[in-house]
Formats: C-alpha cells, structure tokens, sequence
C-alpha cells in the first residue's frame, strides 16, 4: 500500500498561512505541512541568491518529510527562486516531486478583474525588482499595462503586531498614494504579498472604491485543486486525514501567538534549525 504524505507549503513568516488558510476550506481533508522561516524573514529585502539559497534549503526539508508537492506560498521566494528550482534543481534532486508558486495561479487570471486594462502591484521590494508579474501578465493579458509599487515597511508592521495603530497609516497611505500616482485609470489592485490581506480595511481607507483589491488566497486554493485533479499521479500520493502541521525556524511561543491572526485559529507550532540567520 502506498504511503500517503502530506502537502508542503512554505513562507519566509506567517504570510502564507493566509494561503494555507484558503487552501484548507477548499481541500480540508487533505494533510499539510508548514513551514515558516520566521528567523531568515523577511526575503523581501534579500538578495536573489540568498532567497534562492533559502528556498532551496526549504524546499529540500519538505521533500526529507516525504511531500511529493510544495507550494511557495510566499511572493519573494517565488519570483526569487521558483523558476530556478524547477527548472535546474528538481531533475536532480528530485525528479517526480513538484514545487508550485503563487504567482501563475495569480497572473493567469488577474486580467479578468480589469475593464481599463490598468493594474496595479503592491509587494514586496524583491517581487517588484523581479519584475515577476509584469513579465507573467504579459504572458496572459499582453493588453495589460502594469504598474508596480513597492512596501517594505508593510511586512515589519504586520509581523510586529502593528498593521491596526495609527502609525501604519502613514506607510500604507504613501505606497498607495505612489501607486495611484502612476496612473489615473488603474480599476484593479493585485496584493501580491500574502501578508498584506492583514492590511485590508486600512488599505481600503485608501484606496476609492471603483479600484478592485485582489488577494491570493482563493485564487491560489482554486488553481491547486484544478491542479491535482490534472494530475492524479500526484494528488493519489497526498495524505487525506485532514493533519495539519506547523514549523517554525524562530520562537514557537512568538510564532504560535502570531500565526494565529493569518490562519484564523490556534496554532500549536514545532521548532526547526534550518541554516544560519
């Protein structure tokens, strides 16, 4: 008989599990294993080397647990590292496994969202400088004009509990404002952080209300159901007992208070050495 293993899915922090979150109302019988290298975040501001080098170490553990699928559930390590994981490490390391992102699922469809063909990023510093989605976009809706801000203060506040003061106004009002600022006619807004659903009523305050706010979650949940019932030689492999597991690289206590606001409930999280800061 088989053995059955569960589904990997992986952040730099708590970001993903805004994913995980999504992915679990959509797939809840399936078994899934997190990990979040809270001690190594945040990515955004690292060198592509380095969050290829991280992802890869990551991406190794959960195959040692034994997943045949993970998801990069987070936007840096995607535009970063995915590529280069698929194409070059996974023949070698692993040749019937498989590693998915968040931005495909995101790029084939954020299209449909616009009527003026003007959207707008808000990410990290990394994703914007990997230029990622325009290229991806491009692929799907060459008609798309896209405009990318920046927001490296968004993960900081939100990883320190401090996305609901008044003081994370002042940062998500100047990147919204630059944002807008590059075109009148922009009607759609892509999150393109998986921590930034935390920021949405006060991203909302600053955003009129003709302009679209995406997120990923649902997105993401939708493209991997589609995903494993293409291809069933994976989806027979996964674990289906509804087990869910967390890891964290940083404190657990720290992590499992945390975690708790992404995931939408209690997380009793493990610790896990993995590299050096």
């Amino acid at each position: 008989m088989q053995a059955k293993h569960p589904i990997g899915v992986f952040d730099s922090g708590y970001g993903g599990l805004t994913v995980l979150r999504e992915i679990v109302k959509t797939l809840p019988d399936h078994d899934f294993l997190y990990m979040g290298d809270n001690a190594r975040a945040p990515y955004g501001p690292r060198s592509f080397e380095t969050v290829y080098q991280y992802t890869l170490e990551a991406v190794q553990w959960f195959f040692d647990q034994g997943c045949e699928l993970v998801i990069l559930a987070c936007n840096t390590a995607s535009a970063k590292a995915l590529r280069t994981i698929q194409q070059r490490d996974l023949p070698q390391m692993a040749p019937g496994k498989r590693v998915l992102g968040v931005i495909r699922p995101t790029t084939e469809i954020i299209g449909r969202f616009s009527h003026t063909g003007k959207v707008g990023i808000l990410g990290t510093a990394g994703t914007v400088k990997s230029n990622s989605y325009r290229l991806e976009i491009a692929r799907f809706f060459p008609e798309v004009e896209v405009f990318q801000e920046a927001c490296p203060m968004w993960v900081p506040l939100i990883e320190n509990n401090e996305y609901q003061h008044a003081g994370a106004d002042y940062f998500v009002e100047k990147d919204i404002r630059a944002l807008l600022g590059q075109c009148r006619e922009m009607d759609t807004i892509l999150l393109a952080c998986t921590h930034y659903p935390l920021l949405l009523p006060k991203i909302r305050q600053f955003v009129p209300e003709n302009i679209t706010l995406v997120t990923q979650g649902e997105i993401v949940a939708h493209s991997l159901s589609v995903y494993l019932k293409n291809h069933p030689e994976i989806a027979e492999k996964c674990g289906r007992q509804s087990k869910r597991i967390f890891y964290t690289t940083d404190d657990v206590t720290d992590f499992d208070n945390h975690a708790s606001y992404f995931f939408g409930d209690s997380i009793a999280s493990r610790h896990l050495d993995l590299g050096r800061k």
